[in-house]
């Protein structure tokens, strides 16, 4: 069995045309027992939680993503409030993002350390986005000290250097759809070098769907092909995989085995 460590269910055309049923459905025939709905904006997290919040096999975190605080803003203490809840495992999406997103530079970094303050309130892990802006994210994790909370690196596609040093602070490094991709030569050298104990696999759905589904809508069946190009990357078998990242997952997000 298998898990889906980060998924956006909410964003899912096919969601909005057949509901989420026949997702979760696909989802459960191919053996992933459960997927973590990521947040993205305050003003989403109502229909979020509204969309996954009854299924048992789905747990949701709560942020907001770096390219989303310029336009959307947000209010600290409901951040705060929401990532207290009993049902939000994870603080995030957060973190820095300097290639599509050079102008608002500061307010992300704002942003990203109030979410590292939370999350150590909280004590609930952090869901970190990062894109071109590797040193000032591990300094800025660092700083905020967000060895006591941990997290996830997801949807790596930076250095093993920097690998090493979301390592060194108790972070896990999430594998996408991307490590599929033939351009994708420097991530499947981080996942060779990366203990498994310290994997996690992802959709990233919609977004980012794994050979052979390229151009297609992502979502989280998909994810065994991840599974898969890990396992022949790593030299062991996809169950192994399975196993192991599924263990990664409940006890980074303290989630209980259904």
């Amino acid at each position: 069995m298998f898990v889906d460590s980060h998924c956006h269910l909410d964003k899912l055309k096919s969601t909005e045309e057949h509901g989420i049923a026949k997702v979760l459905a696909d989802a459960r025939a191919a053996q992933i027992e459960h997927m973590l709905c990521i947040g993205v904006a305050l003003d989403d997290f109502a229909q979020m939680q509204k969309i996954v919040g009854k299924h048992g096999d789905v747990s949701f975190s709560c942020g907001v993503h770096p390219l989303y605080v310029a336009k959307h803003g947000f209010s600290e203490s409901e951040l705060a409030s929401l990532c207290a809840r009993s049902d939000v495992v994870a603080v995030g999406e957060t973190g820095l993002d300097y290639f599509y997103d050079k102008e608002h530079i500061a307010t992300q970094r704002e942003s990203f350390a109030r979410h590292i303050e939370i999350a150590n309130e909280v004590n609930k892990p952090l869901i970190i986005h990062t894109r071109d802006a590797r040193a000032d994210t591990i300094d800025m994790l660092r700083e905020g000290h967000a060895e006591k909370c941990r997290g996830v690196m997801h949807c790596f596609t930076e250095s093993l250097d920097m690998a090493e040093k979301a390592l060194d602070l108790g972070f896990y490094i999430s594998i996408s759809g991307i490590v599929t991709f033939a351009s994708a030569e420097e991530l499947r050298d981080v996942v060779k070098h990366v203990p498994l104990e310290r994997l996690l696999i992802e959709t990233d759905s919609p977004w980012l769907a794994p050979v052979p589904h390229r151009g297609k809508e992502n979502q989280p069946a998909f994810v065994t092909h991840v599974a898969e190009c890990v396992a022949k990357l790593k030299g062991v078998s996809i169950e192994e995989v399975a196993e192991v990242t599924r263990d990664n997952f409940y006890s980074l997000f303290n989630i209980k085995r259904n």
